[in-house]
């Protein structure tokens, strides 16, 4: 499998934030976020071939039975299924980030969910229409959460606002999927890349999340470290 790196740190988002974990992050991607934060792992061909009893034995040698397994996009790994089994089989608890618009579903402990919405779009004229048909996959969304809640697995849903008005873009969203996402699991983040821009932003979104009833999340890797590969 192509891997941009692995690394050991705390879960910045979502419900499990503060967790220490050991990270893989797979290269390769389908989209291309205007807000994107590690386009070094955009390209398969950017990142290391390892095999992925390699990627278990480094992330296993980490004390902490916590794994996240992001991007990229990780569902575009091949050998994503055999990665999983292989952590499970080592008694890991298996985190998955994905934007969920690959047909590829895989079990695991926690699914982690971000769709993306129209702030994410390019801002390259070129790109920007076939983004925006690929960004957001409602069917593979849907199966998702249907297989959480067939399997009684853990899953959440995390949303990137730039601004107040998004909020109507993400209520649209929910709003579509069945069966209803319930809103302790719905995490709205700032967009931000440093801390001035994190701090700026939490200010109004925290407001969103108390009128709304959904989860407030900070980012905390952003806080911690700024915006920095390998933390």
């Amino acid at each position: 499998m192509q891997v941009a790196e692995i690394f050991y740190s705390v879960q910045g988002e979502g419900g499990l934030a503060g967790m220490p974990s050991a990270f893989v992050r797979l290269a390769g991607c389908n989209l291309r976020c205007r807000y994107c934060d590690t386009p070094y792992a955009r390209r398969a061909a950017d990142g290391r071939s390892m095999s992925v009893d390699h990627v278990v034995q480094q992330l296993v040698a980490y004390p902490s039975r916590h794994v996240v397994i992001t991007g990229g996009e990780p569902l575009l790994s091949d050998e994503l299924d055999e990665l999983c089994s292989k952590l499970r089989s080592a008694s890991r608890h298996i985190t998955l980030e994905t934007a969920a618009t690959v047909e590829h579903l895989v079990s695991a402990d926690l699914i982690s969910i971000s769709p993306k919405l129209s702030n994410s779009t390019p801002t390259d004229s070129d790109s920007s229409p076939d983004y925006d048909n690929h960004r957001l996959n409602l069917p593979v969304l849907q199966a998702y959460l249907q297989q959480a809640q067939r399997d009684s697995s853990d899953y959440q849903l995390k949303f990137v606002l730039a601004q107040p008005k998004d909020i109507e873009e993400v209520r649209d969203i929910l709003n579509q999927l069945c069966p209803t996402v319930p809103s302790e699991r719905v995490f709205l983040m700032p967009q931000a890349v440093n801390r001035r821009q994190l701090a700026r932003r939490s200010a109004w979104l925290v407001e969103l999340c108390k009128q709304h009833g959904y989860r407030f999340c900070s980012r905390l890797q952003i806080s911690l470290y700024g915006n920095q590969p390998g933390r």
